[in-house]
């Protein structure tokens, strides 16, 4: 435990009220049910003494199962989201401040405080469970914790522990929990917000309003056809590349706008079904079919040449290695022909394909990609004296959206609708209301 300010939060026996536990897991468990309980049936207010009597572990099971469901399908009705952030860290503590508004921190087990604007409380995991400080206050471990917004305009900044810490805003409520020796922090959030943080990360500030409106609907989409993909953790979706990246609520006005002028809407395909919203940072000029990434074909992730890209920053690219390294690299994959004359070993790509070719040795491109680290698939190989030249195109996978494309039709005068309907042909775009699930 590095923090000077944790170390003395826990040996400061005479300011710590602990929570009593049978085993943290359960408990855990138990104090997530009645904060869903409590939070959205209000026809039960007793939770807790009806959840204190079940000693059945199939009927807890059963209603921990329900409950998750029934709180997940609340938070996509009432237009919030649940998403842990700081997912790829394994932070041991964070500082909490409220940035605006005041909070409720409840740990469920009947101890509530109030933080107001400038107040901030330190969170940290401590023998499997949490300590949470507020400066200048009493501290108390918990089995987890939830700051709840009570102004309804609420929101906050975390800054984690470490060499290099982070502070990040965020707005709404935010709940924690330790799990596999780390801490888990999941923001309940309202969706547009979210989405705009999200646009922010993905696609940047100083850009066309059209394009940023793309950007948001492409988001918004993925986040409803994937809104249970961590369902089973107590949350809707993690803020890296898993899922989508969000590094908190941007003020950013132009993403703002461009954001709430389109909420709600989503990309949908011709049977009403949400599109895999896929998108790249460049194509190279074209863009390619889903079946050619992920063997699995859709009729909107089309094949798409793309004259908008080609004089993007990322729209060429050039990577050597000497052919030493080149052959020793072909030998390890299996390719056993002759390097007599190694003009042989060249390989162009005009047009998108799948496979390196030399002969009948053939490699998948991706592996290729993956093993070298090359910026895409989209390359020609060409031996050069004693050096190999790889001439290449684009930059990622490739499929759907190509997002410097996008930034150059909305710069010249394409609105979204356009934009969106080049990359992803044939689909619709229309309110979530009206999405079918398959």
């Amino acid at each position: 435990m590095n923090n000077p300010d944790i170390a003395l939060l826990t040996t400061e026996a005479h300011g710590v009220t602990r929570s009593n536990s049978r085993s943290n897991s359960r408990n855990h468990s138990r104090s997530f049910m009645r904060y869903i309980l409590n939070s959205v049936t209000p026809c039960l207010p007793r939770a807790n003494l009806w959840l204190s009597k079940l000693c059945d572990h199939k009927v807890f099971n059963f209603l921990l199962l329900f409950c998750l469901s029934f709180f997940s399908n609340c938070c996509f009705l009432s237009g919030q989201v649940k998403v842990r952030i700081y997912a790829n860290q394994t932070p041991e503590s964070v500082l909490f401040s409220v940035t605006g508004g005041k909070y409720q921190i409840d740990s469920f087990n009947g101890k509530n405080e109030i933080i107001k604007e400038g107040e901030m409380a330190i969170i940290s995991k401590y023998n499997g469970k949490l300590v949470v400080k507020i400066i200048s206050k009493t501290g108390f471990i918990c089995d987890s914790v939830i700051f709840l917004g009570l102004t309804g305009n609420d929101s906050f900044a975390l800054r984690t522990n470490g060499q290099a810490p982070v502070r990040q805003f965020y707005n709404g409520d935010l709940k924690c929990f330790p799990d596999l020796g780390t801490l888990v922090f999941v923001n309940i959030s309202d969706i547009e917000s979210y989405i705009a943080g999200v646009v922010k990360t993905e696609g940047g500030s100083g850009k066309n309003i059209e394009y940023l409106k793309t950007q948001a609907i492409i988001a918004r989409t993925y986040m409803y056809k994937y809104f249970n993909k961590h369902a089973s953790d107590f949350y809707n979706l993690c803020d890296n590349t898993h899922c989508q990246a969000f590094n908190g609520i941007t003020k950013d006005t132009l993403i703002t706008r461009a954001t709430y002028s389109t909420s709600g809407q989503v990309i949908l395909a011709p049977d009403s079904t949400l599109i895999i919203s896929a998108f790249h940072s460049n194509c190279g000029g074209e863009t390619s079919p889903s079946e050619n990434v992920w063997l699995t074909e859709q009729i909107y992730l089309k094949r798409v040449i793309d004259p908008y890209c080609i004089k993007s920053r990322n729209a060429i690219w050039q990577k050597k290695l000497s052919i030493n390294d080149w052959t020793a690299y072909l030998k390890k994959m299996g390719y056993n022909g002759s390097y007599g004359d190694s003009s042989l070993l060249n390989f162009s790509q005009r047009s998108r394909s799948n496979n390196y070719r030399v002969g009948n040795f053939s490699l998948p491109l991706s592996q290729i990609r993956m093993d070298l680290n090359l910026r895409s698939t989209f390359f020609s190989v060409t031996v050069a004296g004693d050096s190999v030249v790889f001439d290449g195109r684009g930059y990622g996978h490739g499929v759907g959206l190509c997002q410097e494309g996008a930034m150059e039709m909305a710069d010249k005068g394409y609105d979204f609708k356009k934009i969106i309907g080049f990359y992803y042909p044939g689909v619709i775009i229309s309110d979530i209301k009206n999405a079918l699930t398959k």
